[in-house]
């Protein structure tokens, strides 16, 4: 079973191409609990009064990926915790799945709200649980996650509006699924250019950093990328910092 890393973004006519992997995963790990069965898949939100709209959004996407052709028409069940900021997850809210969605908003919010539930979590997904973090939910997923800012020394380096709330870019230990540091929104936020200066300032080793409805898989094989959009690999290099795409 995989981790898939979506860049954000909302339209609806890339749904199967971003989550038909995921869902797929998600059958498979029902099946091994019971012939036929349902997949149980949380959906989990952190918003600032805790709406569900995102979550229904993102549930939506699930189930029109499920019953595609592509994905075979597969069960799916998902279950909404739309939680407020400042709350905390608790792990019991993640007992009994088969798979989990951790949606997009303020990535601190979001980190806050999952650290109790972290080691839940990396078990599961060892156990074999399929993970999909969208947009703050894919920053999150790291060992080293970068979760906002937009300058380094006071040198700004992406745009303000997608800061997250915070000045110096700042990575923090993360939920510790994926060994890669990821920024989402590649291009459409200019965070590509946060993740390219983060490498130079050795904040992290290098990391990836994907466009909105696209999706980078990782899993037992060679990651997998799909969707609309790009998937930006940065490293360390010398003497400069080397971009490649992915996808």
């Amino acid at each position: 079973m995989g981790i898939h890393l979506v860049g954000g973004g909302n339209d609806p006519r890339y749904d199967i191409d971003v989550y038909t992997g995921f869902v797929i995963e998600a059958s498979q790990r029902a099946a091994r609990r019971e012939p036929d069965a349902t997949a149980r898949i949380a959906v989990i939100t952190v918003r600032e009064g805790g709406e569900a709209d995102h979550a229904a959004r993102l549930a939506e996407a699930l189930t029109t990926a499920a019953a595609s052709e592509a994905a075979g028409g597969v069960s799916i069940e998902p279950v909404i915790g739309a939680f407020a900021e400042g709350q905390l997850v608790d792990p019991s809210a993640l007992e009994g799945i088969d798979a989990l969605v951790v949606g997009g908003g303020l990535t601190p919010a979001y980190l806050d709200a999952l650290l109790p539930s972290a080691e839940t979590i990396q078990a599961a997904v060892v156990d074999g649980m399929p993970y999909l973090g969208f947009s703050a939910g894919a920053m999150i997923a790291p060992d080293r996650a970068l979760i906002g800012g937009w300058r380094i020394g006071g040198v700004e380096v992406s745009p303000e509006d997608g800061s997250e709330e915070l000045d110096e870019v700042t990575v923090v230990p993360g939920l510790g699924l994926v060994d890669v540091t990821v920024d989402v929104h590649a291009v459409q936020w200019g965070n590509l250019s946060r993740l390219i200066a983060a490498v130079d300032a050795q904040l992290v080793d290098g990391g990836v950093a994907i466009d909105e409805h696209t999706v980078l898989s990782v899993g037992s094989g060679p990651l997998r990328a799909a969707g609309a959009g790009t998937v930006w690999a940065v490293t360390r290099g010398t003497p400069h910092v080397q971009v490649q795409s992915i996808h």
